[in-house]
């Protein structure tokens, strides 16, 4: 951990230009270092009347530029999470949490979220496919091999140590959950199973089990379904969140969806510790995740 602070001592911390109504505040470490994945930005959001004499759950979130402001996404659409967070913690729903937003790294995005141990169940010549296939024409799916163990090495070892250093943080899995959406939600859960001691709580939006966007021939929701049947961490002690639409790629879901909540049933999760939710016509987008991101919010940390 002394290595690891000693490499931040440098880092900077910065006001993000937030949009204008942005609730709370959003503090930006600028190019986190990291030994194990590409250096990125970080956004840590704070509720409004933070104090650091108290303690605060934490919220790691992937996709992280992608929570706060519209004006500077890709798509001008964002999870509002801010304003979610914040109106559930005033209206005392929840504890008092922060959310800790990691930057993706575009070209990476697919090899940090693709777990990497289903990945490697996949047949080797699939295997091969993958990784030589093209997202569009000219831009390869996968930019390097699939790294998403380092990538959960550099929040668990590296970021999440330096969080817990600066900020007024409750330590224990039970205070710490980790969330997403899309390939997100397929690198939260698989964060969870990794990491059971590390995270109590997985938040799964639209997970995108096809890991690529057809079905046809397709062995990764398989090779998904095998390893959550061995490595899921015990219920007793671990929540986990699941949902999914039905329109534009949230369509290919709810026949993969229904087999993962068979596992979770075998896997002895209860109404206690899970749930799933269908959100009927809802696409893939974060404007859909925004509407219903209160909900697995207070499954994570209602009171």
């Amino acid at each position: 951990m002394k290595t690891v602070l000693i490499m931040l001592a440098s880092t900077s911390i910065m006001l993000a230009q937030p949009k204008a109504e942005i609730i709370g505040k959003v503090e930006r470490i600028e190019n986190f270092p990291s030994k194990f994945i590409s250096t990125r930005s970080v956004d840590v959001w704070l509720p409004l009347n933070y104090n650091p004499k108290e303690k605060y759950a934490v919220l790691y979130m992937h996709d992280g530029q992608m929570l706060f402001d519209a004006s500077t996404t890709w798509n001008k659409q964002s999870w509002d999470a801010d304003e979610t967070a914040q109106q559930l913690q005033t209206d005392g729903e929840t504890q008092p949490f922060i959310i800790v937003g990691i930057h993706n790294i575009s070209a990476e995005r697919h090899a940090n979220y693709f777990p990497e141990k289903p990945f490697n169940l996949l047949p080797e010549t699939f295997q091969k496919e993958l990784l030589q296939g093209e997202r569009s024409p000219g831009q390869k799916l996968f930019a390097h091999k699939v790294d998403s163990d380092n990538y959960l090495k550099f929040i668990v070892t590296e970021l999440k140590p330096y969080i817990d250093e600066k900020y007024s943080t409750r330590k224990s899995p039970e205070f710490t959950a980790i969330g997403g959406a899309s390939m997100g939600g397929l690198i939260s859960i698989y964060a969870l199973c990794e990491y059971p001691k590390v995270f109590g709580k997985a938040l799964c939006l639209s997970t995108h089990w096809p890991g690529i966007w057809s079905l046809e021939n397709n062995p990764i929701p398989d090779a998904f379904l095998q390893y959550l049947k061995s490595n899921l961490p015990t219920p007793k002690s671990h929540k986990i969140y699941f949902d999914y639409g039905d329109q534009t790629l949230d369509a290919l879901y709810p026949k993969l969806q229904e087999k993962v909540d068979a596992v979770m049933t075998e896997k002895g999760y209860t109404s206690k510790n899970w749930m799933t939710v269908y959100d009927k016509g809802a696409d893939h987008s974060e404007k859909s995740w925004a509407k219903r991101f209160a909900t697995p919010l207070k499954f994570a940390f209602g009171k």
